[in-house]
């Protein structure tokens, strides 16, 4: 159960680290998918802080698991908020927001299976 738990942690941290970097370094693919669902593009920055607290927060769950639970939750209300953006505006694009949710719930489920509800 730990090398499950560790190994898709660590992937979505990887994940999770590289898309907030995406954001806040202010490249055109998330502002051009601001754009298509209708966000302004100043909201880019704040989803990317959110990506990146996620972020943090799995890593810090790796030594705090509470930080991790909660982390991975937050993620996976992002990322069903990012898939309904998508269906919302017609985009039937949503195979990397499900596999990033994926990761978040499986990190959760492995997190709470290893760690315990605690």
């Amino acid at each position: 159960m730990r090398t499950a738990y560790l190994t898709v942690t660590i992937l979505g941290i990887f994940f999770n680290g590289a898309a907030a970097v995406t954001y806040l370094i202010g490249h055109e693919y998330p502002k051009s998918q601001a754009d298509m669902k209708g966000i302004p593009r100043t909201y880019v920055p704040v989803l990317g802080l959110l990506l990146a607290a996620g972020t943090v927060g799995l890593l810090a769950g790796l030594a705090v698991p509470l930080l991790g639970t909660l982390a991975a939750s937050g993620l996976i209300l992002y990322f069903i908020g990012a898939i309904i953006a998508h269906l919302r505006v017609g985009s039937r694009d949503i195979v990397g927001g499900i596999v990033f949710l994926a990761t978040a719930v499986a990190a959760l489920i492995l997190g709470v299976l290893h760690h315990g509800a605690r």
